[in-house]
């Protein structure tokens, strides 16, 4: 039995006779095609939008938009693979009706139009709400860590700085010392020479010099750490698997997991970004009050009560940070508030009463405290102080201690919440591999994210219509 055989290379075929052939109804790029000419390059922002009167014609803003759409869709960022895919790729040539810019002309386009990339996801996303695919009930809020085009022995803290000139310093004695010990015996042969010695000790001097002056250049900054290829990146502490990176956040709508915001940071925490995603989403959803989820991380009383003051709900675990309680002592959770006379209860059953307020971090801080401390039985499983125990409390503290209520009355969402916002952060990382960024800045890289969420929301959202009805709904 023969094995089944193919055609002879050089035998004459009768191809379609048109490229539209090769594209099935329901392929991706049709849709592609059509969302892109919907748009108002112009008015997005896009560069060279209408054509020049004079020179040399340039490609067409949308050509290019297609293309990279097209790319990170399936996994292809770099610009000289989308230029190799314009040569080999039939998707590709029905894209752009057979063009074939160069990579540098493509890498420019990206370049050039970083900010008005968000404004072409932002169009997607109200796309999604007009075909009701947000529930506009509950949005989860997370932040993950992706690389930069910066190694980590390029990123430089205070501490680490300090460490490296400290080292420097005694190095140079070190060899100081030696270069002494050859220079009083000149007539034998020493190893390291006395010309290799200085050599060294220049080297280190000019190495010194170069920590110095990123020493006081991030003095100036009020930076606490620089980094030297990517200016814009950070070190992660908690990411070792990032090292130096930036921080993406992102807002998931519970609906169909389609994600309704997203922004790139250099913070190394998620501690202040609750309130700027999840304003920015609820308006982008269009509703009146809005659930929202979070993780510990998010945990900030001023953030939660400026999400609360634009009727968004917000569901946060409380994490318990107590140095008191890390000591096996009482931890303030166990002092309760009693709001009508304005004092806390501790769990001797005595009264902590108002003494004095100032303002710590930016925030309004009140002070509880009381003389029975001295004579109380319990005062060694409360406090290490020789003086009474003190209890704080923000001014604005009854908006924390309503969403502790909330939480415990619906731990569900808690639950809910890794399955609605990690799921995206895990396609786009893994399955799609772009959990690195291939520019440098910030504006940049927000270019590139909004291209990686674009082409995850589209590819979901196909997966739920279909590329017909997606192509019926747009304008």
């Amino acid at each position: 039995m023969r094995y089944i055989q193919g055609t002879a290379r050089e035998q004459s075929l009768l191809f379609p006779e048109v490229i539209d052939d090769y594209v099935t109804e329901d392929n991706p790029i049709r849709f592609i095609d059509a969302f892109v000419d919907s748009l108002d390059l112009e008015v997005l922002g896009f560069q060279r939008s209408r054509p020049a009167s004079t020179g040399r014609p340039s490609y067409h803003p949308g050509d290019l938009l297609k293309l990279y759409i097209y790319g990170y869709l399936n996994r292809i960022r770099s610009s000289r693979r989308l230029e190799r895919e314009t040569y080999r790729n039939v998707e590709v040539m029905w894209l752009l009706r057979k063009l074939r810019p160069d990579f540098k002309t493509i890498a420019d386009f990206r370049k050039d139009n970083a900010k008005a990339f968000k404004h072409v996801f932002r169009k997607f996303t109200l796309l999604c709400r007009e075909l009701e695919l947000f529930g506009g009930e509950l949005i989860a809020i997370d932040g993950s860590k992706f690389k930069a085009v910066n190694n980590k022995q390029r990123n430089f803290t205070k501490a680490r700085l300090k460490t490296r000139l400290e080292e420097i310093d005694a190095k140079i004695e070190k060899y100081l010392k030696k270069l002494d010990a050859v220079d009083k015996e000149e007539g034998k042969v020493q190893k390291p020479t006395a010309e290799g010695l200085r050599e060294k000790i220049r080297l280190l001097r000019n190495r010194k010099g170069r920590y110095s002056s990123l020493k006081k250049e991030m003095e100036d900054s009020g930076e606490s750490q620089i980094s030297l290829t990517d200016p814009d990146s950070r070190s992660m502490p908690k990411s070792p698997k990032v090292d130096v990176g930036y921080n993406v956040q992102t807002a998931v709508d519970a609906k169909h997991n389609l994600i309704v915001e997203q922004n790139v940071t250099n913070d190394i925490t998620d501690l202040n970004q609750l309130s700027k995603v999840a304003i920015k989403a609820k308006k982008i959803i269009g509703v009146g009050r809005l659930k929202v989820v979070a993780d510990k991380g998010y945990y900030n009383g001023n953030e939660v009560r400026k999400c609360e003051e634009q009727d968004i709900e917000v569901y946060i675990s409380k994490p318990l940070t107590s140095a008191n309680r890390k000591a096996g002592l009482y931890g303030k959770e166990v002092f309760k508030y009693d709001s009508e006379n304005d004092c806390y209860i501790c769990p001797a059953g005595q009264s902590l009463t108002y003494r004095f307020d100032t303002v710590e971090k930016g925030r309004h801080i009140r002070y509880y405290t009381t003389k029975a401390c001295k004579n109380c039985q319990m005062k060694q499983k409360c406090t290490r102080s020789k003086e009474c125990r003190r209890i704080t409390r923000w001014v604005h503290e009854e908006i924390l201690e309503k969403m502790e209520e909330r939480v415990g009355l619906n731990l569900d969402l808690l639950k809910k919440r890794k399955a609605i916002v990690e799921h995206p952060f895990g396609t786009i990382k893994h399955w799609n591999n772009q959990g690195y960024f291939l520019m440098k800045g910030l504006d940049k890289v927000r270019a590139e994210m909004s291209l990686s969420v674009l082409s995850y929301n589209i590819k979901r959202v196909i997966n739920i219509l279909g590329v017909p009805k997606m192509i019926e709904a747009l304008p």
